[in-house]
């Protein structure tokens, strides 16, 4: 794959070096285009020495390789240069993206060998916001990330942690590279499936809710069954936003992933993704209450035991279909115990407005949490669909035929 990798001015562009020599590690040939911001903050040399080729900051410069890229025979003619590469690439990453050059690429703006690059580019285009927390959150930057999904161009949303000003917390920080580099390969046109077009939100893990900065009430879920809804969606070709609550197994790069811990990051999360969602499969174990968090660690000694006030966490999905549009297709899953379970997951779907309940016996050890394996009952309006044992992706795939069938989808299966 050829990547066009863009880097623009902010602390993080030390991180856009680690992607190049990432991404050239494993065989992708890369160019890069700064901005004139951008080498105030790490050298075009750096970048020339990783990916082997010359790097473009303005767009009256010529590019010694005519447009060509790494390892490829260099074109015989001189071309432009920003519509040479733009016209090459298979994706463009702007990594770190500036509140700045967000502002243009909204805008359209074409006034540098990144912007110019970006406007006239064909391929899947992609960026990544990294900034202050505040800039981040201002309306006119939350404004212009949207009129570039509105454009079809992905937004890889930074991460929370600490920030470059000194003593500073929140969202703003450029995710991993492997995280970055994984977006973009999934970028690329794959197979066709009869899910394209199709946008997916899936939740999956459980959450962890602070008694103090060292413990947490959580539950056992794994994630695992999230994580098979996901990849099954994506290979019918959806567009997939996965919600994941400290889910540790591997996902699929083809599945979009924002990581979440707390129930109210999760409700957060998956209402921002509900908004442009088609189909919502809610497997994640959300606690149903939090404890008032202490401040610091709690101290043991003479303490004389410990008692936890819980308060009601809000009912994400209830929530959620509170705000549906008419033609979204919207699931729950419920573990329940006991000879009345079926009658509980009714229950539920009726109270909380669903299409579908997905419904599994967690009296039985060795299926559902942590394993591998699971049994469930789909519950509808129209009557229950038993799944018997099988694993989990195997589930998955029952799971989004009953999807299919709720939206009206005709299927062609084979007679075995």
């Amino acid at each position: 794959m050829r990547i066009l990798l863009g880097v623009t001015g902010g602390i993080a562009a030390y991180r856009a070096l680690e992607l190049a020599r990432l991404a050239t590690k494993q065989g992708h040939a890369v160019r890069v285009v700064m901005t004139e911001a951008a080498t105030r903050f790490v050298g075009a040399a750096s970048f020339e020495g990783i990916v082997g080729a010359p790097v473009l900051i303005t767009e009256w410069g010529r590019d010694p390789m005519r447009g060509g890229w790494p390892s490829e025979d260099a074109p015989k003619h001189d071309p432009i240069g920003h519509l040479a590469l733009a016209e090459g690439c298979d994706a463009f990453l702007v990594a770190p993206a500036s509140a700045n050059t967000i502002s243009k690429l909204a805008a359209g703006v074409a006034d540098s060998m990144l912007t110019t690059s970006f406007l006239a580019c064909d391929a899947p285009r992609l960026v990544a916001p990294a900034m202050n927390d505040r800039m981040y959150r201002d309306a006119a930057t939350q404004r212009n990330l949207e009129l570039l999904r509105e454009r079809g161009v992905e937004v890889i949303e930074p991460d929370e942690g600490p920030l470059a000003s000194r003593g500073e917390h929140g969202t703003g920080r450029l995710p991993q590279p492997e995280v970055l580099l994984a977006r973009v390969e999934a970028a690329l046109p794959g197979p066709t499936g009869p899910w394209d077009g199709m946008r997916v939100l899936v939740t999956a893990g459980g959450t962890r809710e602070a008694i103090d900065s060292v413990r947490f009430i959580g539950n056992r879920s794994s994630g695992r069954m999230g994580v098979a809804l996901a990849e099954a969606a994506a290979r019918r070709g959806a567009d997939v936003t996965l919600v994941a609550a400290n889910v540790s197994v591997p996902i699929s790069p083809q599945v979009g992933v924002v990581r979440v811990e707390s129930a109210a990051e999760l409700a957060k999360a998956s209402r921002k993704a509900f908004e442009h969602s088609d189909v919502l499969l809610m497997a994640a174990a959300v606690a149903d209450f939090r404890p008032e968090t202490a401040e610091g660690k709690l101290v043991r000694e003479g303490s004389g035991g410990m008692e936890l006030r819980l308060t009601e966490t809000e009912d994400v999905v209830a929530s959620l279909a509170r705000k549906r549009r008419p033609e979204q297709t919207l699931v729950g899953f419920a573990a329940e115990h006991g000879a009345d379970a079926i009658s509980r997951a009714r229950e539920k779907l009726e109270r909380k407005g669903l299409d579908a309940i997905v419904f599994n016996d967690i009296s039985r050890p060795e299926i559902g949490f942590d394993s591998p394996r699971n049994e469930v009952t789909i519950v509808t309006a129209g009557g229950e669909r038993a799944v018997p044992e099988s694993t989990k992706e195997e589930v998955a795939e029952a799971v989004l035929d009953e999807v299919d069938s709720l939206r009206g989808f005709v299927h062609s299966k084979s007679d075995d």
